[in-house]
């Protein structure tokens, strides 16, 4: 694609963040045109290239293979520099000084115990905008605490209000406590770098990814706060519309989801599956969920998830197909909208990249390069903008300073 400005050219951000959540706000930014730089360490690299690794893993080039990681590092540049060595987080100090915004999603104590906490980057950088992403926020009794994505979503109390009623509280295994962090990170770093472009002063963000979560649970919140317990758990159903379901279609593992929500789809439907007409007002409905349910699951069943949902969508019902990953891949309505964009990259090949969500007229934002390999701008970035000569950063690698391969971190040596 041929090269258009993007609204954060200019800006240099720190990418001190693993997993999901931080990696995700930087790399929004990087879409838009910042100079994202991720720091990782050989031996202490983001835990997105692999959560248990293993020599042969390594071996394997294993680093450079997760699509999870390379989803949310594309447009990046990527160094390594162990930070527990004193020269590499000497240099880490020189590059905040150079930087705009640093990004960090530690559990706590981690950056303060290097001596890289906030008090310490604004020595180098005193105009620093810092946005620290721990689970759980950088104060009060739970902020040393460790956190993954789920264990956030249910710290939230988000499950109370999804699920089976006859079961435990659901476990999604979609982290939404790093995808909404993530957002919100993203928002938390443009409002800083604003105010810092209106008044010239950085400062400290303190984002808690429990606390991303909690709009989507204030339901849940306001009807304990209220009624003095928590709301019932529905499952597929709505407490207050019916139908309201997910129900099965012709083929494997084929669905569609139908929300009714007013008496005018309600009526539409009927006109689509007669079968219905049976049943009358909402309270009827409600009272009748299931024997609703079983009509329309009938009906489903006898024709494919594409074209219940194009028939209900033409008579006005809301509705829609449940998608899989190969479907999605081929869906014509993302293809007409350049939604998927393919790039070439070392140890995976040419492989799909979803575009940001918004565009302009001029269409999708250009994804201009994958997702780094391990320590790949060394060179670039140490050697270019820092000064330092190829003696030096030979000297580096010879030390296991910065290098370019992951290595089995070593155990630390006994006390005793």
């Amino acid at each position: 694609m041929s090269h258009r400005t993007r609204p954060l050219e200019g800006i240099r951000i720190i990418d001190l963040s693993m997993g999901w959540a931080g990696p995700l706000a930087t790399r929004n930014l990087a879409d838009m045109g910042a100079q994202v730089i991720k720091v990782e360490s050989c031996e202490r690299f983001d835990w997105w290239r692999s959560w248990e690794a293993t020599q042969a893993w390594i071996a394997d080039n294993g680093a450079e293979k997760s699509p999870q990681y390379l989803y949310v590092n594309r447009n990046k540049q990527d160094i390594t520099l162990d930070l527990e060595n004193p020269r590499g987080r000497e240099l880490l100090l020189q590059l905040v000084a150079t930087a705009d915004a640093l990004v960090e999603n530690y559990s706590g104590g981690v950056l303060p115990k290097l001596k890289l906490d906030y008090s310490y980057l604004i020595e180098a950088n005193p105009d620093l905008v810092m946005v620290s992403m721990p689970a759980f926020g950088s104060t009060g009794p739970w902020s040393q605490f460790r956190a993954y994505g789920s264990t956030v979503e249910h710290s939230s109390g988000l499950p109370h209000l999804v699920g089976d009623p006859e079961q435990a509280p659901t476990m999604q295994h979609v982290a939404f406590g790093d995808a909404v962090g993530g957002l919100n990170g993203t928002a938390a770093i443009l409002t800083a770098l604003w105010h810092k472009q209106r008044t010239g002063e950085g400062q400290f963000v303190d984002l808690s990814q429990v606390e991303c979560l909690f709009p989507l649970a204030a339901p849940g919140i306001l009807h304990q706060s209220v009624h003095g317990q928590s709301p019932q758990r529905f499952g597929n159903a709505h407490p207050d519309h019916a139908p309201h379901g997910v129900y099965p279609c012709e083929g494997d593992d084929a669905w569609v989801v139908i929300q009714i929500t007013d008496e005018t789809q309600w009526h539409q439907l009927q006109d689509v599956v007669p079968s219905l007409t049976a049943f009358g007002d909402l309270n009827d409905r409600l009272a009748k969920r299931e024997a609703i349910d079983a009509c329309i699951g009938t009906w489903t069943q006898q024709h494919t998830a594409t074209e219940v949902m194009r028939t209900l969508q033409a008579a006005g019902v809301t509705a829609a197909k449940l998608n899989n990953g190969q479907e999605l891949l081929h869906e014509p309505h993302l293809h007409d909208r350049g939604y998927l964009q393919w790039l070439e990259r070392d140890y995976v090949g040419v492989q799909p990249h979803p575009s940001a969500p918004f565009r302009t007229d001029a269409g999708p934002i250009p994804i201009t390069s994958p997702a780094p390999t391990l320590g790949q701008h060394n060179h670039t970035i140490l050697g270019e903008l820092l000064g330092l000569s190829a003696d030096e950063l030979q000297k580096l690698e010879q030390q296991g300073i910065v290098g370019t391969n992951p290595r089995m971190p070593q155990r630390e040596k006994s006390t005793q």
